[in-house]
């Protein structure tokens, strides 16, 4: 049975060197996962895999079933959780290609089914969200990191936006006066329901774009696509140190 999990976002709907054993169908109460759970080997550890937006990426980040994956996820043994994600950059240091880990998440999303703990309850329950990330996953990446001295920027506030749009000059104008670092589609409600399932969660973020009016002009596709496929490089071989340590 695997413990930890790599969700992958865009950019990674497969993960090279996995060694896949068995792919898992499941059937939760919440609907469907985005896909089979891929059960394998990466670097001779047991790891399952699941592409957040579908292994074709058909899936916007406003339509994914957040609540099916982490579910399916707890369902199969999972305690450890890495998400990987593509990001905007706001902050100067966030340069396209880079990776960070961040410590902390602010939720912009609105209508997505955000939690558990809706209906049939004993009693209402709360979740301490203080610290939003898993610190074990963190130091992990962060030190796998230093191994391979590869550059990752140690921390920074997540902006979680609706999508699937990118958004205007003056969002990101506000993000960054909310003390915003990057900015995302997919991170909540992923990370709190991870939270109340009792999982170890950490984002490893891949800045493929400076966020909107931060760069010198349009944000591109073709740009976001090359920064994506360099950042994702980056990422395998961050996954590739960290996993036999887990």
């Amino acid at each position: 049975m695997a413990d930890l999990a790599i969700i992958g976002g865009t950019g990674l709907t497969t993960l090279k060197n996995l060694e896949i054993t068995r792919r898992e169908v499941m059937r939760t109460p919440y609907g469907e996962p985005s896909g089979p759970l891929l059960h394998g080997k990466l670097c001779h550890q047991d790891v399952i895999f699941i592409p957040r937006h579908g292994r074709g990426h058909t899936i916007p980040p406003h339509m994914v079933n957040y609540r099916a994956n982490i579910w399916a996820l707890r369902e199969a043994g999972v305690r450890d959780v890495i998400a990987v994600a593509a990001v905007g950059g706001i902050r100067e240091d966030m340069l396209p290609g880079r990776l960070a880990i961040p410590d902390q998440i602010i939720d912009y999303t609105w209508s997505r089914r955000h939690t558990y703990f809706e209906s049939e309850l004993s009693e209402v329950t709360h979740i301490d969200f203080t610290e939003p990330y898993s610190e074990k996953i963190r130091n992990l990446l962060i030190t796998a990191a230093r191994d391979l001295n590869q550059q990752v920027i140690e921390g920074g506030v997540y902006a979680a936006t609706q999508g699937p749009r990118l958004e205007t000059a003056a969002e990101i104008d506000r993000l960054e006066r909310d003390g915003c670092s990057i900015v995302g589609m997919t991170g909540m409600p992923e990370a709190a329901l991870a939270r109340e399932m009792g999982l170890e969660y950490a984002h490893c973020a891949v800045i493929a774009n400076r966020a909107a009016g931060r760069g010198t002009g349009p944000i591109s596709m073709g740009d976001i696509e090359e920064n994506l496929t360099s950042g994702m490089e980056r990422v395998r071989s961050l996954l590739e140190t960290a996993i036999p340590h887990l």
